[in-house]
């Protein structure tokens, strides 16, 4: 089973976050409550963040700064990703001198 969620991260935050939701669907609800929308967003736009925020919700119930730092932490890797992507695709944008 750990051999399986390290493999997933690896290959990708939406891949994890899809094995682990139908593996441990509780620990979902656990950390979002029966909320849809919320686990969706995080999958489409912050998937570190989400991954971040079940490992943190369930131990902690987010009243530790342990907690909300781990979730911080993927907070910082999705903008990574997010501005990463940016800086590397600007030889694309004609005009761009940055």
């Amino acid at each position: 089973m750990c051999c399986l969620l390290t493999s997933l991260f690896l290959l990708g935050p939406r891949a994890a976050i899809l094995v682990w939701w139908l593996l441990q669907p509780a620990r979902w609800q656990v950390a979002f409550h029966n909320m849809f929308i919320w686990p969706v967003l995080g999958f489409l736009l912050l998937p570190w963040t989400t991954l971040a925020y079940v490992i943190a919700a369930p131990l902690g119930s987010l009243n530790t700064a342990s907690a909300w730092a781990l979730v911080a932490i993927g907070f910082v890797i999705d903008l990574i990703g997010w501005s990463g992507g940016g800086y590397g695709n600007r030889n694309r944008i004609r005009g761009y001198a940055g």
